[in-house]
Formats: structure tokens, C-alpha cells, sequence
């Protein structure tokens, strides 16, 4: 697939990628994609990324059900990142947070919790917080520190 604008995937063949929610403009997440995962965003209307830790292309929500219709892909001055304007169904983080950027620096929760179950998993099907431990339900108030 040709794309109208130049695209740089940099040294690694990767292009980091806002997520932002189109009604609200939040952003939910940030992730990385290779020319394959944005082939295939821009064929399916679907977010795909690229995980760089089990090194294959993945689509949002393909497991857990919490999925990204993508309205539009934009491109920056550079051509070295991207922004979907995604329709966001459940969260976008594996935490069970709507958005990945719930908490500030100083630890105090700002974002919205929908999801307070052991289904919150990342995109590799692994409880959240890793393979190491299966989180628990967790009050809104107290989320786990990753």
C-alpha cells in the first residue's frame, strides 16, 4: 500500500502513535506501529499497533473486546508520528482505565475507571501488570502502580 504523504519508521521500523478519543479529544493511549500495523489499520478502520515486547503486529481490543474504530489517521510535519482519531469501546488501558493517562506524577487518580475486574488483560491476553502477577479488583481510588 502507497500512502500520499512520506512516512519515516526510523532505524527500528516503528512510528510511535497517539491514540486520541474523537468525541473527546482525549488522549487514551500511546503505542508504536510498523507499515504493516498501519496497512492494516487503514484496510480494517481498526487500530493495529506493533508490540515491541513479543514483536508481532496486534489489533486493539482483539481479546478484551475494548476496541478502537478508527475515524482518521493524521500525520505530523515530519512524517515520524501519527495520530488516530479513534471511536474508543471499554478502556483503552490494560489497567481498566478509559484513558492510559489517569494518574499525575504526584499519584493522584484523574481518569475515569470502567473496568474493575481480573478481565483487564494487556494485548497479549496476560493479566495486567504483566505475567508476573494477576491483578485483583482495585477501588477507583487506589489503582495498582505499574
Amino acid at each position: 500500500m502507497d500512502f500520499e504523504v512520506d512516512l519515516d519508521f526510523g532505524d527500528d521500523g516503528l512510528v510511535p502513535v497517539v491514540a486520541q478519543d474523537v468525541d473527546t479529544e482525549e488522549v487514551v493511549m500511546v503505542a508504536y506501529a510498523n507499515r504493516d500495523a498501519v496497512e492494516a489499520t487503514v484496510e480494517t478502520g481498526r487500530a493495529h499497533y506493533y508490540s515491541r515486547s513479543r514483536e508481532e503486529r496486534w489489533e486493539k481490543g482483539a481479546t478484551s473486546g475494548h476496541t478502537q474504530a478508527v475515524a482518521e489517521v493524521r500525520v505530523d510535519c515530519d512524517g515520524d508520528a501519527l495520530l488516530y482519531r479513534v471511536d474508543q469501546t471499554g478502556g483503552a488501558c490494560h489497567t481498566g482505565y478509559h484513558s492510559c493517562f489517569y494518574r499525575t506524577l504526584d499519584g493522584d487518580v484523574v481518569g475515569e475507571q470502567v473496568l474493575t475486574r481480573t478481565t483487564c488483560t494487556d494485548p497479549g491476553g496476560r493479566p495486567a501488570g504483566g505475567s508476573r502477577q494477576r491483578q485483583k479488583a482495585y477501588p477507583a481510588e487506589r489503582p495498582p502502580v505499574m
